[in-house]
């Protein structure tokens, strides 16, 4: 029994084993006497086991229904029991909140009395105790007004303590006509066993399925890449190229480097970029792809050029001077995510390759939407470093710091790296080109990418190798220059994405695709036009 002024340690023990025991036995009972979905009531045949219309002549349901269905009636009755909205209980707990430690004390008590006399009232029997029923009835409705008229407040009434103390009566009586339910825990614990089974099922199914709509592309990309295409070969071999092919290695321009093998996220890119800048005349775009995709890119920016800025697009096969096997280096064995596996994601280590005759580029990935205009990237202080970009340290990122991308337990990684360091983010980087010659970074990549063939040292992908690369050779830039996380991030506000320069679908969920995040879909969608033939004729839309 409480006394008034707070309850003693073995009296709140003996109550929570009541609540354990009085839940248990309250949710089976439930889930015993809810009725069919159909409306029908329960019949129980030879075995135990229910049957359909008909009495004993319908099939059994089978193991995987049933445990569906239990799934769904136990869902069910933990509702009844709290008996609240999430509105309503979030009011309560915030009002709570503001209470003093000893008056939240008292209502959290009479919680818990709340929580084991509905589990009482839901396993009564029909044919039991009216009394009773009608007894615990009453104490609902008056611990609930006690709450109601505790929470917030400095104290706990005198007549709520009174309340506290009928209402463990009334489940000293409860528990006296309920005392034994050993054979309903254990029910309970098989039917939260195989619902527990059948969620991972669920959860395993749905992480497939998430990887394999991750790893193709749109039904609709396909048709459009091989529409183009098509157009791009039965075009004369004059009208393939783009104008201002000579001026494209000019340093009086904004020179952007984009690295893809997406037709329509490149589009977004190069689209985005020039409505944002201030002077789009004076912006060059430098698109690399593989050999299966340059037709259908060529053709998508002969027939949609971004005037007026200029545009260059080249294969990979153009580029002589990479090693023969740098399309299939970078398969990893266990690693299907092209993402980690691309060589167009590698191939930023070559940059100066890539363009001898530029001082700086900016490098943009294919899943981002540039909102801002760039130009001052080209005048910021690089104050001797190679690279610009965003710290990830104070992010909502997973990766935050170098030991969570880079094995420290290697001798070589840890005489040379901090291991708290602060990661950086790829996607929207200013690169100092003469810098990087200067350092003879490519040279540096080459030997830590052997290294790392021979034993692994860090995650998949290129980003953990740039960490290493480009180690205290960062600048670190403000964080809304780029905004990243749009696809795996629920929670980014749209102030802090108004506000960002570029925003970065980085994570599995791309905007492309049907499983991205839809309040996040309007702001890559808006730099495409859904009108063009070639989306319709391929049933593309926003």
């Amino acid at each position: 029994m409480w006394a008034a002024g707070g309850g003693r340690e073995s009296a709140a023990a003996a109550v929570l084993r009541v609540l354990l025991i009085a839940t248990a036995c309250g949710l089976v009972f439930a889930l015993l006497h809810l009725p069919l979905p159909d409306g029908r009531a329960r019949s129980a045949g030879p075995g135990g086991g229910e049957r359909g219309a008909g009495g004993g002549g319908g099939a059994r349901l089978s193991v995987h229904q049933g445990r569906i269905r239990e799934a769904r009636r136990l869902s069910v009755v933990t509702e009844e029991i709290d008996g609240k909205t999430d509105e309503t209980a979030a009011e309560e707990d915030e009002r709570i909140s503001k209470s003093p430690p000893d008056t939240k004390e008292k209502i959290w008590m009479m919680q818990d009395q709340l929580i084991m006399v509905k589990a009482y009232l839901h396993f009564a029997s029909p044919q039991g105790s009216v009394h009773l029923v009608r007894e615990l009835k009453l104490r609902i409705k008056e611990i609930e007004r006690a709450i109601s008229h505790s929470s917030g407040g400095a104290h706990v009434p005198g007549s709520a303590l009174q309340k506290m103390k009928a209402m463990e009566m009334t489940l000293s009586k409860a528990q006296r006509t309920y005392p034994r339910c050993s054979h309903m825990t254990s029910k309970l614990r098989a039917m939260m066993h195989n619902s527990e089974e059948l969620v991972r099922a669920h959860q395993s199914e749905s992480s497939f399925l998430e990887q394999v709509a991750v790893r193709t592309l749109p039904k609709g990309h396909h048709c459009l890449a091989m529409q183009l295409t098509a157009e791009y070969f039965s075009l004369d071999p004059i009208k393939r190229e783009f104008p201002k092919r000579d001026s494209m290695q000019l340093d009086g321009y904004y020179h952007y480097a984009i690295f893809s093998d997406n037709v329509l996220a490149s589009a977004v890119v190069v689209n985005s970029t020039i409505a944002a800048s201030k002077d789009p005349g004076r912006i060059i775009l430098h698109i690399v792809t593989d050999a299966l995709n340059y037709p259908a890119m060529m053709m998508w920016f002969l027939t949609n050029p971004p005037t007026p800025a200029a545009i260059q697009i080249k294969s990979l096969d153009d580029l002589k001077w990479l090693p023969g096997d740098f399309s299939s280096i970078f398969k990893l064995k266990g690693v299907r995510d092209p993402r980690y596996t691309s060589a167009l994601n590698h191939l930023r280590f070559y940059l100066p390759e890539v363009f001898p005759s530029l001082s700086k580029v900016v490098l943009l990935d294919h899943d981002v939407v540039v909102q801002n205009d760039l130009t001052g990237l080209w005048y910021l202080d690089m104050k001797g470093k190679v690279i610009g970009a965003v710290e990830t340290c104070t992010s909502s990122e997973g990766f935050h710091r170098l030991d969570s991308l880079v094995d420290f337990s290697n001798p070589n990684i840890f005489n040379k790296l901090d291991p708290k360091a602060c990661a950086f983010a790829f996607g929207m980087n200013i690169f100092d080109l003469n810098e990087w010659r200067k350092q003879d970074l490519t040279t540096t990549y080459h030997k830590w990418f052997q290294l790392g063939k021979i034993q692994k040292l860090w995650k998949a992908g290129s980003l953990p190798l740039g960490q290493i690369i480009f180690y205290n050779r960062t600048l670190p830039l403000d964080r809304r220059w780029h905004v990243l996380g749009l696809g795996h991030d629920f929670s980014r506000g749209r102030d802090e994405l108004e506000s960002a320069s570029v925003i970065h679908y980085s994570g599995k969920l791309k905007p492309w695709l049907e499983i991205s995040i839809p309040k996040y879909r309007d702001y890559w969608n808006r730099y495409l036009n859904y009108d063009k033939p070639h989306l319709q004729q391929c049933n593309i839309h926003g």
